[in-house]
Parts: structure tokens; C-alpha cells; sequence
């Protein structure tokens, strides 16, 4: 089952509860800006960077503060009966993580997810950014929907190291990474919510591997395209293209994608 919502999390997902949490969320202000800070602006739009001319289309959705971080948090924690993954930035890692924190929730380390070659620093003043943070909690107590209990749920990757892809929207996290964090963070017949879907990668992994997935994406038109990627509408004719070039990994569901192993935590997942 995919149920894909339109609107605002706050008013689309009031009534939903949940056995895993997994959502890539607005980075911080910092991140956003500084991605957006090196296009090139062409008749009011930015579409490329000032440095070698490449690519860089603009983030256009808003960067979160703190106290969206907070909010999130406080409205799903009381709806999440498992885990909760957020992938996110080094500003506000550290915000996820304290929030969880609130909510009497184990807090875990921060995972790093590294897309190596993802990001290049052009203007040459230091170090590329090829990481992302990854923050997971679960319950203290508790037991999942089979009666194990979340403190026995064995051990996962320290890392994750998944190549970038090129998503239908900004921001597309790679199907690999998506479909390794629902396969670690929950079971088969669990429900996974994605409140911040966009192009609905983690509800696709969720659907591949078993389970219900269910999310919200407040944007008309990637809501559109999440829909017809998740083949719950038809794609129109200004579909067609992108939607026939999409990528066809997308069609090779878990087959290749290894389990974590204790000797070599940091083996690319890729399938």
C-alpha cells in the first residue's frame, strides 16, 4: 500500500500513526544558502554556478530552523511506535537529536552517509562536503508489532556509503540509501512515514521491501511527480520525458543489495 498526500504533514497526517519514522527534511538555513548562494541567476532564476559553469539548479523550498526541527519532533514522536531516522545536515543534528532526546527516546550517534564525489567545493577555499547526518532513535521500552523488543533489534551499519543519484526533484536521496535505511530501521507489514515524501524515493523502498508506506508533500507539482513515479496516477504528456528517463535502477528492487556486515561496515550498498 502507498497512500501520498497532498499538503502540508500538520493537516494531511493528523491521523496517522506509524512503525517507523524515515524522512529527509529541509536542511538548515546554512546548508540552503550555501547552495543556492553559488548559481547563476538567468532572467530571475538560478541555473548554474559561477565558477566552471556546471549545473545547480536551486533548492526552492525553505530551509528549517531549529524550531521547525522541534515542532516535527514533538507531533510524531507520540505517533511513532519505532524507530526514527532523519537525515539531515551538521547544524541541526545536533537540534533532531536533542528533540528525540525530549520525547524519552534512545538517541543513537549520528550516522554519516557519504556520497563520495557528491559535492565539490569550487571556490577552492577547503574541504568538499561529501557527508550527510543521518540521526535514529527508538523507544527506551517497547516491543515491536512481533513482541521483540526495540533494545534487541541487532546491530547496523555504522555508515552508509551510497553514490548520489539524479533525482526527479532537488534533493532526491538515492534509492540504494533509502531502501538500506527501511530494510534496517523496520520490518515487513510495518507502516514507514515519510512527511517530507518529495519525490517519494522512501515510500518507493518501502513499497519494494513490504511494507505500507504512507507520506505528504506539500508542493502541487512534486506531488505530482512522486504520484506518477509511484504509479498512482497516469503520466500526462509533459511527463513523458522525465519519466521515461528516470532511473531504471528503480526496477531492480532488494536484488544485490548486501546485508551489513560486521567486517566490512563500510561496503558500498549500491545495487
Amino acid at each position: 500500500m502507498i497512500d501520498l498526500r497532498l499538503g502540508r504533514y500538520q493537516d494531511t497526517l493528523a491521523d496517522v500513526t506509524c512503525d517507523a519514522l524515515i524522512v529527509d527534511a529541509p536542511y538548515s538555513a546554512r546548508t540552503h544558502g550555501g547552495h543556492d548562494g553559488a548559481a547563476t541567476v538567468v532572467d530571475g532564476v538560478k541555473t548554474g554556478i559561477n565558477y566552471d559553469g556546471a549545473t545547480r539548479l536551486s533548492i526552492d523550498y525553505t530551509g528549517w530552523h531549529p524550531s521547525d526541527v522541534r515542532a516535527f519532533v514533538d507531533f510524531f514522536a507520540p505517533k511513532t511506535r519505532g524507530w526514527m531516522v532523519s537525515i539531515t545536515d551538521h547544524v541541526l543534528a545536533p537540534v533532531w537529536a536533542a528533540a528525540m532526546e525530549a520525547h524519552g527516546r534512545y538517541v543513537f550517534a549520528p550516522l554519516p552517509w557519504v556520497a563520495k564525489g557528491s559535492r565539490v567545493r569550487l571556490a577552492g577555499d577547503g574541504p568538499s562536503s561529501w557527508t550527510c547526518q543521518i540521526v535514529v532513535s527508538r523507544p527506551r521500552t517497547g516491543e515491536d508489532r512481533n513482541g521483540r523488543p526495540f533494545s534487541k533489534w541487532g546491530t547496523l551499519p555504522g555508515a552508509y556509503v551510497i553514490t548520489q543519484e539524479r533525482g526527479i526533484v532537488v534533493g532526491n536521496k538515492p534509492l540504494a540509501l533509502m531502501l538500506a535505511l527501511v530494510r534496517d530501521y523496520s520490518r515487513p507489514g510495518d507502516t514507514v512515514c515519510d512527511p517530507c515524501a518529495g519525490g517519494g524515493t522512501t515510500l518507493a523502498a518501502a513499497h519494494k521491501l513490504g511494507r505500507d508506506a504512507i507520506g505528504s508533500e506539500m508542493d502541487p507539482e512534486t506531488h505530482h511527480k512522486a504520484s506518477v513515479r509511484l504509479g498512482l496516477r497516469q503520466p500526462t504528456a509533459e511527463d513523458a520525458d522525465w519519466h521515461h528517463r528516470r532511473d531504471q535502477r528503480e526496477d531492480k528492487g532488494i536484488e544485490g543489495l548486501p546485508m551489513f556486515s560486521a567486517v566490512d561496515s563500510s561496503k558500498d550498498l549500491t545495487p
